[in-house]
């Protein structure tokens, strides 16, 4: 049995939104696999700069991949209106793609800003940081309640915690409402 490898299609992927010019990052399992503990994650999730004028060129691009696979133009409009997201299902290899776009929002600005280039596969792909990262969990965590969002938060804080900027983490906790949450998981006894 054949292995899938999510980091060939997130290669292929990125080459294509650097070909349009549209500025991303890489968040989700494949960033804690990164930042943290490696998991096991069904998908990709990116967050990207989309406007209209580069909607149609991404949807070709996707489509580039293989024309079995799923992709919805309706749904991208939607998600670019409404700031949402938009899937992309790869016909090789199953594998979910989740674009979310980007916030017009200061912490959203800034994680773009602030993201980390990293080499997979030889290409170069952009990551969010550790700390936006953790941000963005803490985030997701306080919406859902979802303990995967905590799980990766300790992962991320245990494996980079020598290189994390507590500090910045701390100021965007506050803003973000996520203070109480990220003292209780940065205070936690760590596992082994």
């Amino acid at each position: 049995m054949e292995t899938i490898d999510p980091r060939v299609l997130l290669v292929q992927i990125a080459e294509r939104l650097e070909r349009l010019n549209i500025p991303y990052l890489v968040t989700g399992g494949i960033a804690v696999y990164v930042w943290g503990r490696p998991r096991f994650t069904a998908d990709i999730d990116i967050v990207v700069e989309l406007h209209e004028s580069n909607l149609s060129a991404l949807e070709r691009a996707l489509r580039e991949l293989g024309t079995a696979g799923y992709l919805d133009a309706d749904a991208m409009r939607d998600a670019l209106r409404i700031g949402g997201e938009f899937n992309f299902i790869d016909e090789q290899t199953g594998i979910k793609v989740d674009f979310w776009m980007l916030k017009n929002d200061e912490f959203d600005r800034q994680r773009l800003s602030r993201r980390v280039a990293k080499t997979i596969l030889g290409k170069t792909v952009y990551f969010s940081s550790p700390e936006d990262l953790i941000l963005s969990k803490l985030r997701w965590y306080k919406a859902s309640g979802s303990s995967r969002q905590i799980e990766d938060v300790e992962s991320i804080v245990t494996i980079s915690g020598d290189r994390l900027d507590f500090k910045y983490v701390e100021v965007w906790a506050a803003k973000l409402g996520c203070t109480d949450i990220f003292s209780e998981v940065k205070n936690r006894p760590k596992r082994s």
